[in-house]
């Protein structure tokens, strides 16, 4: 039998590396009743941006809240309870931005219609919602077997990681990423896929992901998981 670190994928997997160009879109909040409507009409790309990509710099800022929009409600408007219940929204519980949208929403429109007087409030700064343009570059790093995987997935920047684990939730309508998408297809690794998908990219740096991705292969390659995968 192939060893599973060995065996031949159906096809490589190519890692890429992404940079992004943001871009101001036409909504603006500077009261915190502003923001909530404009959380009703900006777009999905939007949502994203400030929930998702904002990840990108907790990479370098493991303080404060992990979106943007908890963010300003603390910093600009001066509302700690807002921003505390901005910030629980787990966005892991979502597979699609319009149920993501709707519980931000949510929180927001309760919070307004009972702190009616903190709606009106001018923040010390506006809220721009912005969203990204993506621009996608191949790496010369690409992977035939698992094991070439995981050496690839050390060398690789965390921009690559960024790429194909946090941007590929938008294009994989929030319910996977491109590392357990190419390990199910084509290396029939599904509990290996599962265990890198519920990697909590919420809580952690992307090294932090890294890490969590290398140990999980680390463990397959050696036979502790993935080894009643043929």
């Amino acid at each position: 039998m192939i060893p599973v670190g060995q065996r031949a994928a159906r096809k490589p997997f190519q890692f890429r590396s992404a940079a992004h160009l943001l871009r101001i879109e036409p909504q603006r909040a500077t009261t915190v009743a502003e923001l909530l409507e404009g959380l009703r009409s900006c777009s999905d790309a939007s949502i994203f941006e400030h929930t998702f990509q904002t990840l990108r710099e907790h990479h370098f800022i493991t303080e404060g809240f992990s979106n943007d929009f908890a963010q300003w409600a603390l910093a600009a408007c001066n509302e700690a309870r807002l921003a505390e219940h901005l910030a629980a929204v787990d966005i892991r519980e979502f597979t699609e931005i319009a149920g993501l949208r709707q519980r931000l929403v949510s929180v927001m429109d309760e919070y307004v219609r009972t702190h009616p007087e903190a709606a009106g409030r001018t923040a010390f700064e506006p809220f721009y919602f912005a969203a990204s343009e993506l621009f996608v570059v191949p790496t010369p790093y690409q992977a035939h077997n698992l094991e070439e995987f995981a050496s690839s997935l050390e060398k690789v920047s965390v921009a690559s990681i960024h790429y194909h684990f946090v941007d590929a939730r938008l294009r994989l309508k929030l319910d996977s990423n491109n590392f357990s998408v190419w390990l199910e297809e084509a290396l029939d690794l599904g509990d290996l896929a599962q265990q890198i998908k519920r990697i909590d990219i919420y809580t952690l740096t992307l090294e932090g992901v890294r890490q969590r991705i290398l140990e999980a292969v680390q463990k397959a390659l050696n036979g502790a998981s993935g080894s009643k995968e043929a």
